[in-house]
Formats: structure tokens, sequence, C-alpha cells
């Protein structure tokens, strides 16, 4: 197996990691209530996906 000749430096080892970061997440209107939801979830306020319900809620009074 190959080994190292030399120790790779700290900065040098972080230039090439500065392209590893976190995207942020994409959100979109729900097409019922218009809150904001993650793509490809349900709707947290109101239970729908793709315009048909997939959860029913509880009311809660």
């Amino acid at each position: 197996m190959a080994h190292p000749k030399h120790k790779i430096s700290k900065q040098r080892r972080n230039k090439r990691r500065t392209h590893y970061k976190a995207t942020p997440v994409q959100l979109s209107a729900c097409s019922n209530c218009g809150t904001a939801v993650q793509y490809h979830r349900v709707c947290p306020e109101c239970g729908h996906y793709r315009g048909k319900l997939a959860v029913e809620k509880e009311v809660t009074a």
C-alpha cells in the first residue's frame, strides 16, 4: 500500500475541503394552505401532499 512521504499540512487539507458544505433546505408553498413546506413532504399544517389529503389532522378547539 502507498504511504505518504510528507505530512499534508492543515492549510492544504482545508483547501481541498472547501467545497464540502451543507446546502440550505429547499422550501415551497403548500398548494392547499400556502405554508412553507419541504419538497416531497406532507404539509405539517393541513396534511396535504400534491393536492390530495394524505394525513388526517385533528382539529384542536
